[in-house]
């Protein structure tokens, strides 16, 4: 009786040992795959693949930390503009607006973040800017990726000379209030992804002379190629027409800084 008692004790031990092996499996696959569905970032679309082409008088090239956009026949005295891509968003989909601003001239960067998050390595920059040493740059980005960009601006206040924002504001820790450099923020009215209260609110963080211009009908996603985006507002723009806003006014912003 003693025997069968201890040999039932023993494989109740085991079936709950094999219990707890099958549920710490389970939670280890429940855990990767919602780590998968976070962390899944949106890549290029039809056009952004089309722009990673060299063509047009602008030669492509990728670099580990960043994708290079030079212009054939740089501008004279145009500044060369340092781009940090959106949270989750792959770098190729903003191709097409660095082709269009390499195409007029001026040589455009955007910076290849681990796991697509700016704020994962917000010092990338520092690779950039030592590969080109020789090159004045303005430097901003899209939604996360310009928030990085303006805390990278506020440490490094003698490197670049001017901040853009792409449906994108600055934090307390990103103030650039007080440099005296040139600042643009480009937003869409149908934007449904940025977080009004706190775009307000950076507003103080900007300069008082900051430029400010509204892109009717466009939305988040559309600052680059990438398809839909969770949450986003659906625009009254084309793609086409929302790049084509953001182009010129980064440029006319572009031929004010000396």
């Amino acid at each position: 009786m003693m025997l069968r008692n201890r040999y039932n004790t023993g494989r109740k031990k085991r079936g709950i040992g094999k219990f707890l092996l099958v549920l710490l499996a389970l939670i280890v696959i429940g855990c990767g795959y919602v780590a998968w569905k976070l962390l899944t970032p949106y890549g290029p679309q039809e056009s952004a693949q089309a722009a990673m082409e060299t063509a047009g008088g602008v030669t492509v090239s990728e670099q580990e930390n960043w994708i290079d956009f030079k212009p054939d026949k740089p501008k004279a005295n145009g500044k060369s503009v340092l781009f940090y891509p959106g949270g989750l968003v792959k770098p190729e989909s903003y191709a097409p607006l660095a082709h269009e601003l390499a195409a007029a001239g001026h040589h455009t960067i955007i910076a290849k973040m681990p796991v697509n998050l700016a704020v994962i390595k917000p010092d990338l920059a520092d690779d950039i800017l030592a590969a080109y040493p020789e090159e004045q740059f303005v430097m901003g980005g899209h939604s996360l990726g310009g928030s990085m960009a303006a805390r990278y601006v506020v440490a490094h206040p003698d490197a670049l000379h001017g901040i853009f924002f792409l449906a994108s504001y600055p934090d307390e820790k990103g103030s650039v209030q007080k440099l005296d450099i040139p600042a643009l923020s480009i937003l869409g009215t149908n934007d449904g992804v940025v977080n009004m209260t706190k775009y307000q609110a950076g507003r103080m963080y900007l300069p008082p002379d900051t430029v400010y211009y509204t892109v009717e009908g466009g939305n988040h996603a559309q600052f680059g190629d990438y398809g839909h985006q969770k949450g986003d507002g659906e625009p009254s723009i084309s793609e086409e027409d929302q790049l084509k806003q953001t182009v010129k006014t980064l440029l006319s912003w572009l031929d004010t800084i000396k």
